[in-house]
């Protein structure tokens, strides 16, 4: 998500009078700690939330706390250059086929690619209409990639369930195109700091749904903000879908921020736990953490160990760069080709079989 999430935030405070993320620290200091408490902190106000329509009235969430056994908790201009490679790959190919996945039931332990998250091992029957069998399909990945990275044994072509994380900078994306080349899901930017919204989350959150990816949201965090602003500010502007894959935080280093500050590692996973349990009250699911390489080895190395984790390695397998974690997600390519968006998108998988993935959503996103 580094490559557009930092520039979006830039270009939003030029033209968006008032913006103050990137305006210093917010009453912290280096060094002294910090008066936010983990599961105390509530709103100073009623906070007004985001509507998906009338049915998302009757929608009754599960809102208790998780036990410990839970592990993880428009259209492409014609004749476009960026996707030269693409259609040179796809001449000599055959267009994928969706496949429509067929009614889990209770089966034997599968074997998954590597690091299978424990949730999955609790499989459960999901029972699917004609209907929401159709929205289920997965469709084969039919991506590029402008930098192809040789990951040794394990390729992100042996994961079934392939996906995509967006924000602004892919512009009018088509959905429906998107999906059939591999989308099965998409993580879209909404938010970061307290007071900056992606221009495009409405857009991209409405019609992913209507195109049949399953999608969420994720809020970059800004650590010269109280966490607990932060989630305020999510909440107000990510609708409660049941539907909805598990909110997002994606905690990362920002070398172009104004915000300076350096804290402690028990600084930062109090800042994040303030955030994290604020939206699973809220959601009613346990929050994704989407971390980089050296912000893990610097804070989450070791920690956070009952939550899911969505880890961006794109020179290296995930094992290889975070040897003690295991991963739901893995982003492994910042520089993604694709019919349906123009430039490049960043690319994921998701850990686990195509039955895998459905018990995983039929569950709503918890273990």
């Amino acid at each position: 998500m580094r490559r557009s999430t930092v520039p979006a935030f830039v270009l939003a405070c030029l033209s968006l009078t008032g913006c103050t993320s990137n305006s210093g620290p917010d009453a912290l200091v280096a060094g002294l700690p910090s008066k936010e408490v983990t599961n105390s902190v509530t709103p100073s106000a009623p906070v007004p939330q985001a509507s998906v329509g009338q049915s998302d009235q009757r929608v009754a969430l599960n809102t208790k706390q998780h036990q410990e056994v839970l592990a993880w908790g428009g259209p492409m201009p014609a004749g476009s250059p960026a996707f030269a490679a693409v259609d040179k790959q796809m001449s000599t190919q055959q267009r994928p086929e969706p496949i429509i996945a067929p009614p889990v039931v209770p089966q034997a332990r599968v074997n998954l690619p590597q690091n299978r998250p424990v949730q999955l091992a609790m499989a459960g029957s999901v029972a699917m209409s004609a209907g929401s069998s159709a929205r289920s399909r997965v469709f084969r990945p039919a991506f590029s990639d402008a930098k192809p990275i040789n990951f040794g044994r394990v390729q992100p072509k042996h994961f079934e369930v392939h996906g995509v994380d967006v924000s602004r900078w892919q512009a009018n994306i088509d959905w429906e195109r998107l999906r059939t080349r591999g989308a099965n899901f998409a993580f879209i930017k909404a938010t970061d700091g307290g007071d900056h919204l992606d221009p495009m989350f409405r857009t991209n959150w409405e019609r992913a749904k209507a195109a049949g990816v399953r999608r969420g949201a994720y809020h970059f965090f800004y650590w010269c903000r109280p966490a607990s602003h932060q989630a305020d500010w999510f909440i107000r502007n990510v609708p409660r879908d049941p539907d909805a894959l598990p909110p997002v935080i994606d905690v990362e280093y920002n070398g172009e921020s104004s915000c300076k500050m350096r804290l402690s590692r028990a600084q930062v996973l109090e800042k994040m736990q303030v955030f994290m349990d604020r939206l699973e009250r809220h959601y009613g699911k346990r929050p994704i953490i989407y971390t980089a390489p050296d912000f893990y080895k610097d804070h989450l190395s070791g920690e956070l160990r009952d939550y899911p984790f969505w880890l961006r390695a794109v020179a290296q397998h995930p094992s290889r760069v975070y040897p003690d974690r295991k991963w739901l997600f893995w982003q492994y390519s910042g520089s993604g080709l694709s019919h349906g968006v123009e430039g490049k998108i960043d690319l994921n998988v998701f850990n686990g079989r195509e039955e895998d993935w459905h018990r995983w959503i039929g569950r709503g996103g918890n273990g």
